[in-house]
């Protein structure tokens, strides 16, 4: 009799475990990272990505600018054009997060349209610091980040590493604003070695505020199945995989790339859940 419960009982447990899987290979997915230089254009040539892939996408972050479109200084005009034109891309379309952008060394300029796009319900922000062509170190770009995070506005920065002290630049820029959230696209790139100093900076004591998140987009195409993949999957785990978010980079990867890529990496099925989707859930606030 007592064999007979046990075996109930571990049969009962293994169901429960195998629906709770189920379920979570079921989440949908949340695209951190799409630009849509065209509109409304690249929007139908991303969902149609999407439907032929047979991916259940329950939203994207989809930025305007970038391209042959870059958002330079001195012209906060087109900036403003660009930004209104992703809000109301946005509002046609419940799936769509628009993200904004300003550039940091427009000054007050910057400011003030920073301050209008989140009173319009901008999450984040998204600036570029290669082809915008700013330094991060520069104090105007630290008063931008500050500001941003006085309104809850998150903010997204290129991290592939192609300018020289790209992730040192970003680390201390994040340590400077400690009440700013940051997603640094790209995990660092090639050079995503580099992260791995969050878990020791963890037991320094009131010195980093957890405030930095990252995408992996695109790098995850290229790392899964390469010689450093092991690694790659160390410091997903070492910088906190609760603060890693799957984006596709489209157009220049597809999603289905991205996603396909992560499901490869040997990550355990809750880890995958929460980049997929649970993640974006949190810090975006997604209902």
């Amino acid at each position: 009799m007592i064999r007979n419960y046990f075996k109930t009982f571990m049969f009962t447990a293994f169901a429960m475990t195998s629906v709770v899987q189920f379920a979570e290979a079921q989440l949908p997915i949340f695209d951190s990272h799409v630009h849509l230089h065209n509109g409304e254009e690249s929007l139908q040539e991303f969902e149609a990505q999407v439907k032929a892939a047979k991916l259940d996408v329950a939203g994207i972050g989809a930025m305007w600018f970038g391209g042959a479109n870059q958002a330079l200084a001195g012209k906060p005009k087109q900036i403003t054009a660009g930004n209104d034109g992703i809000i109301a891309l946005a509002g046609n379309h419940p799936t769509v997060m628009p993200i904004g952008t300003v550039h940091p060394y427009d000054g007050r300029a910057a400011i003030k349209e920073l301050e209008r796009i989140a009173a319009k319900g901008i999450k984040v922000l998204k600036i570029h610091p290669h082809t915008q062509k700013f330094d991060p170190d520069d104090a105007r770009v630290l008063k931008l980040v500050q500001r941003a995070g006085e309104l809850g506005v998150i903010v997204l920065m290129d991290n592939a590493n192609i300018l020289p002290g790209d992730s040192e630049k970003l680390f201390n820029l994040a340590l400077n604003a400690p009440n700013t959230k940051f997603i640094f696209a790209h995990l660092g790139g090639l050079n995503f070695r580099f992260w791995n100093i969050l878990k020791p900076i963890r037991t320094a004591e009131n010195l980093f505020g957890e405030n930095i998140n990252f995408d992996i987009s695109a790098m995850v195409e290229v790392l899964a199945g390469s010689p450093v993949e092991a690694e790659f999957v160390w410091t997903i785990r070492n910088v906190g995989v609760e603060h890693v978010l799957l984006g596709s980079d489209y157009p220049q990867y597809s999603l289905e790339q991205n996603f396909r890529a992560l499901e490869r990496l040997p990550l355990t099925e809750d880890e995958k859940a929460k980049i997929r989707y649970k993640n974006a859930s949190v810090l975006f606030g997604l209902k």
